[in-house]
């Protein structure tokens, strides 16, 4: 039996219409990707699932007890108050369930029933939202999306826009709904992160649906893609290469089918030439019929592979690159980058770009791939080593967030104070790029980011750079349109200098990666030769600190035995004999605390598996009493170990 059900459900924005007649249901252990162009309703759709808004037509059902989970990629709509280790709604049960626990050790028998009831119920909410290990799960949900060294006492909003949105993940991947319902969950991931969560998507017993325009995530985490393409949903089996494939299949078939009937189209209206000709009325009008069915199916079969918003088009120029393309265009000779606090970004780093080199520079959030691609722009003044750039070459950049000098200008005012395009070359160029009819008149302080990107890029390309400085260029671009992107600096015959987290995008366009591990920085030449190093980097490096700290705790431990021995050459020999009663009585306390602390671990496992709907809730008070003395158990057994 499916966990949700979408009959026929049409929606219609600004009288576009966005869904139209779509069906189609989620059973428990599916794993989705929801894909589309920018604007299709991928996210409508969702809040749809949510409730949040209501389809024109059709109907959304959830069926049984199921609970959906959604993350959004809008900050306004996340919950981002509260303590990290606890949600909200927990905490309200919890001081719920203190009331409660308050109120039956003051009232009397006659008021007792209904109050333990009311407890029950408290109890079973509170267990059945994960709340007696919310705390551990959320610690390592955190750890594997990259918070593992924070601050566990301050509040989520005191944190950056990027750990709010890994923060509100994890809470809702430890919540633990039937259908986890994620838009974009990539964002403001690095690739430590991405793998994590791959991991997590891969495993979780619960129904999956994402919107993602990550082609690698996709690939490693569904079995089943969903096209949202002008109003509809086609189902294909498998993951986004799968996809790929059977897409292509599908366009290869239906573009001879539409051949084929256009070649019969053809020949029927020769035929009923002919007929005419031959004032076969009764025969040409029977053959008129026939034509009108086919030019109604090859209409109907044409729409099926040319429906949908329009797309992303375009060449990167320079389209002819004359010279040598072994030319060197930059050369960095041992540059660094150490901060005021005596902090090492990465030192020691030397590489050249010559004129057709595409190289990446890869690395977790922090490493300082943003701080290197500034350095070498000029952009960084206080650094060590040497940058030299070709005096002739034309140099283009394109950061994460693309300014414009005028937000008031127009889409097409912008191309044209940048280039020397007529009004016609201008808006014949912005159409290649998504902008046609009456948006070139758009204001660019209405454009959503996607536009932004589009538009920055359509003017940098007209100045026909030799260099390109890329930092995450596919940001808020749909997959049609990075792949298209991708396409043309595959084929570029100019320098590429990128930072991107887009994995697909890397191994399709890179010739050299220089990977970030730690400090140092290595050139490489693929990108999966990058992840290996990174993974035994990592596994040395925690291996590294583990041995520190096992040498830390080892030398405190010495120290405090010097110390114990210092003070018995100090102590009267009239105290030794005290001294060593002492000692026997610390030592029977741990057997004791040992011996007690496996029984009450034995209790608290036959707890948890006895937990149920029926569980009474003195067995849950029994646990939460158990769970506290245990605490103080081990405190006091590692304080008398550690004496």
């Amino acid at each position: 039996m499916p966990l949700l059900s979408i009959n026929k459900v049409s929606k219609t924005y600004h009288s576009r219409l966005l869904l139209d007649g779509v069906s189609f249901s989620v059973d428990r252990g599916d794993k989705i990707a929801l894909i589309g162009n920018n604007g299709t309703g991928k996210t409508t759709l969702f809040k749809m699932i949510q409730g949040k808004v209501e389809p024109d037509e059709g109907e959304v059902l959830h069926h049984g007890t199921a609970i959906c989970g959604y993350l959004s990629q809008n900050m306004d709509e996340l919950e981002l108050g509260g303590s990290l280790l606890i949600s909200e709604e927990l905490a309200e049960i919890q001081d719920q369930m203190h009331d409660a626990e308050y109120r039956l050790s003051t009232t009397d028998a006659a008021q007792s029933q209904s109050l333990l009831r009311e407890y029950e119920q408290l109890t079973t909410r509170f267990e059945s939202l994960g709340g007696y290990d919310y705390e551990p799960r959320m610690k390592a949900a955190l750890a594997g999306l990259g918070l593992a060294n924070i601050d566990w006492t301050r509040d989520v909003s005191s944190f950056s826009g990027g750990e709010k949105m890994r923060i509100c993940l994890a809470r809702l991947i430890v919540s633990r709904p039937d259908i986890l319902l994620l838009d974009e969950p990539t964002n403001h991931l690095d690739t430590e992160a991405m793998e994590w969560l791959e991991g997590f998507i891969r495993s979780y017993g619960g129904a999956v649906l994402l919107i993602s325009h990550d082609r690698y995530f996709i690939d490693h985490t569904v079995s089943k893609v969903f096209e949202l393409e002008g109003g509809h949903i086609t189902a294909y089996r498998g993951n986004y290469t799968d996809y790929k494939y059977q897409k292509q299949r599908f366009l290869d078939d239906q573009r001879q089918l539409i051949a084929n009937l256009e070649k019969e189209l053809h020949r029927q209206e020769g035929v009923t030439q002919t007929m005419l000709s031959h004032r076969n009325i009764s025969g040409y009008h029977a053959r008129e019929k026939v034509v009108a069915k086919l030019s109604d199916r090859l209409a109907e079969e044409r729409a099926k592979i040319s429906g949908g918003p329009l797309r992303m088009s375009f060449k990167l120029m320079p389209e002819e690159r004359t010279g040598d393309s072994e030319k060197r265009l930059l050369e960095a000779r041992k540059i660094g980058k150490t901060f005021p606090d005596g902090k090492v970004l990465f030192h020691d780093v030397s590489f050249e770009i010559k004129a057709s080199d595409k190289m990446f520079l890869v690395g977790p959030n922090g490493c300082g791939k943003t701080t290197m691609l500034s350095l070498l722009l000029g952009k960084v003044d206080d650094f060590d080593g040497d940058v030299l750039i070709s005096g002739s070459a034309e140099i283009g950049y394109m950061g994460q967030f693309v300014p414009f000098d005028d937000e008031s200008r127009t889409i097409l005012d912008e191309l044209m104070s940048r280039s020397d395009l007529s009004e016609t070359n201008a808006r014949n160029l912005l159409a290649r790029f998504g902008f046609r009819d009456i948006d070139v008149y758009k204001e660019i302080s209405v454009l959503s980011g996607g536009e932004r990107s589009r538009l920055y890029l359509c003017c940098l390309l007209e100045e026909k750079p030799e260099l390109l400085f890329l930092d995450e260029p596919t940001n808020h671009l749909d997959i049609e349109s990075r792949e298209v992107l991708e396409d043309a600096l595959a084929e570029y015959n100019g320098a590429i200098l990128a930072v991107s987290h887009d994995r697909y995008f890397i191994e399709k366009c890179q010739s050299t990666i220089l990977g970030f591990l730690g400090d140092h920085v290595e050139l490489l030449d693929s990108y999966e030769q990058y992840r290996k190093k990174f993974k035994a980097f990592t596994a040395s490096e925690d291996e590294a600190r583990a041995k520190l700290l096992s040498e830390t705790r080892a030398a405190e431990k010495e120290q405090k035995a010097q110390e114990r021995e210092t003070s018995k050459e100090r102590t009267p020999s009239l105290n030794r004999a005290q001294e060593r009663r002492e000692n026997a009585k610390r030592k029977e306390r741990i057997r004791f605390l040992e011996n007690r602390i496996a029984e009450l671990e034995d209790e608290q496992k036959a707890l948890e598996s006895s937990f149920g709907p029926d569980t009474s809730p003195e067995d849950y008070e029994k646990y939460a009493k158990n769970s506290e003395e245990l605490e103080n158990m081990y405190a006091e057994y590692m304080e008398l170990e550690g004496t």
